[in-house]
């Protein structure tokens, strides 16, 4: 198959479909457009081994500089695309020469979520002191608070927040989360999971504030973040870490269907003729809920760009991954796959307090989600669970005895 395939974003989505192009043996022109100036690098590391400083440069690398070359791939990075036009089926640079292309993807991935109400002429919300960390440009900032000494407020116990926190510590920094929730984690664990990580900050050397409803931050002799009921808090720096919107700037300007991102179907296609979107910045249908939802993790993201790149060669779909992630906080590791939600069944396997814990969200009986600490191999049980969709027996998954791929389906696919 001949012709040109252009991706716009070189994050894992991207980079993973400019190489499943070739692996499924695309012929044709492969160009892979970045904003940043890097090679493509592993996100993950940005708030662990890049934040501090532990990482060998190769290893941040999704792959060394000669994959690109030797596979005829044509990466540009620092190439910021201003805009698509579906009609012709271009892509324009900001040097202003036009791209034609045969397929495009839009990999353009999410940018870090903004405090409510911060703008240009807001009341101290954003300023010099006040940080993001998403992209490897965004470390030096960071680290050279904690590598003076400096002391750190983090706006947001999520993910994020709670990486840097220990990777800050670790640095020796003085370090206060605020998060607006009642526990840490409450996007992708439950209570009991994040009070074992509420403690483990504590144990070592945090602040944990929880409930806080931040009305700004004050940015002048360092950073002083402000509550509204009055509190204060004060630091070198802060860094808001408050989740990420989908990057749907250039699909909006071409006039493709947003819904929580740019909207794709069950083949990543969008709505305008040879374009797909796939990993941060795409939304999906998710058929539990019927609502259009997105996936922001790093195995989603790879398994998306790897998909849609199969999907613009015409190939058959394969079964769609189980979304799942991680975390490694204080050297201990969190996994998580699929979604608990308050109104499930909650079902604690082991001993959460002492973070040797699964924990089972049960719809029905069927496993729909379960987040473990320190148990891999539990987790990679549930995933298969989870997508085979079958019903379990509910005692037996309580039975910590009972080993998890041992539990007893009733019903369910396989």
């Amino acid at each position: 198959m001949t012709g040109r395939i252009v991706i716009v974003g070189t994050g894992v989505a991207g980079a993973t479909a400019a190489k499943t192009l070739r692996t499924e043996g695309y012929s044709g022109e492969i160009l892979l457009l970045g904003a940043e100036p890097s090679l493509p690098y592993r996100r993950p590391m940005v708030s662990k081994e890049l934040l501090a400083g532990t990482a060998a440069e190769r290893r941040t690398l999704l792959q060394p500089a000669e994959f690109w070359r030797d596979h005829a791939i044509d990466l540009r990075t620092a190439t910021t695309v201003e805009r698509i036009d579906p009609v012709p089926q271009l892509v324009w640079p900001a040097d202003g020469t036009a791209i034609g292309y045969d397929s495009l993807l839009l990999a353009t991935g999410a940018l870090p979520r903004r405090l409510p109400g911060a703008t240009a002429a807001s009341k101290g919300l954003e300023g010099p002191g006040v940080h993001t960390l998403r992209l490897r440009s965004d470390v030096g900032g960071v680290r050279s608070v904690l590598s003076a000494g400096g002391s750190l407020v983090i706006v947001g116990g999520g993910l994020i927040g709670c990486e840097v926190a220990a990777t800050a510590r670790g640095l020796g920094a003085r370090v206060t989360i605020l998060h607006a929730g009642a526990t840490l984690l409450d996007r992708v664990a439950p209570a009991v999971v994040g009070e074992y990580y509420r403690k483990l900050h504590a144990d070592n050397g945090v602040e944990v504030v929880t409930g806080v409803m931040l009305d700004r931050l004050e940015d002048g002799e360092g950073v002083t973040a402000v509550a509204a009921d009055g509190r204060r808090w004060v630091a070198s720096a802060a860094l808001v870490a408050i989740g990420a919107v989908p990057d749907t700037r250039l699909a909006e300007r071409a006039g493709l269907a947003i819904e929580e991102g740019i909207r794709v179907d069950e083949r990543y296609r969008t709505s305008a003729a040879g374009i797909f979107a796939a990993g941060d910045a795409a939304s999906r249908l998710d058929s539990e809920s019927g609502e259009y939802r997105r996936e922001e993790h790093w195995n989603s993201a790879q398994a998306q760009g790897a998909a849609a790149a199969r999907s613009m060669l015409g190939l058959p779909a394969v079964p769609e991954e189980i979304s799942w992630g991680w975390s490694q906080q204080y050297g201990r590791n969190l996994q998580f796959a699929g979604m608990i939600r308050p109104e499930h069944e909650v079902i604690v396997r082991g001993d959460a307090a002492a973070g040797d814990v699964t924990v089972l969200g049960l719809d029905g009986g069927r496993l729909v989600g379960a987040v473990g600490v320190g148990r891999p191999a539990e987790i990679r049980a549930a995933r298969d669970l989870i997508a085979r969709r079958v019903v379990l027996d509910s005692a037996e998954c309580a039975d910590p005895a009972r080993p998890l791929g041992a539990v007893t389906a009733l019903s369910g696919q396989s």
